[in-house]
């Protein structure tokens, strides 16, 4: 699929990435304690976004699928080796199933960033 802004998706992108890599490793963390599994939400709607972002530019999907649960995993360790933070294995779950739902969401509207790009070009 070809994009008229291909290179400002890509950034936004990259900065998503960027963002749930430095929530996953910053000391000081967002408090999400108002909402009942807020942590949780949080995880499940960050790789929601990314896998349903990331699969809009790039139609290997399983293969996208596999990185982002990959990062999850590997940042969820990463915490352990900090002497602030702690991975947590429903932490890892809710990454995996937010790569999931990101997977889905894409199925089902497979070219909505498309769409956006079309509107923005007119």
């Amino acid at each position: 699929m070809v994009f008229a802004r291909h290179n400002v998706w890509l950034s936004l992108g990259w900065s998503l990435v960027l963002g749930v890599i430095y929530l996953s490793l910053t000391p000081n963390p967002p408090s999400t304690d108002a909402v009942y599994f807020g942590d949780k939400i949080g995880h499940f709607l960050a790789y929601a976004t990314l896998m349903s972002w990331w699969s809009q530019l790039d139609s290997r999907h399983c293969r996208i699928a596999l990185l982002f649960v990959l990062m999850g995993l590997a940042l969820e360790i990463a915490q352990s080796f900090t002497d602030y933070r702690q991975g947590d294995l429903f932490d890892m779950a809710a990454n995996s199933l937010g790569v999931g739902m990101g997977w889905l969401s894409t199925w089902l509207k497979p070219d909505w960033l498309h769409g956006v790009d079309r509107r923005l070009a007119a």
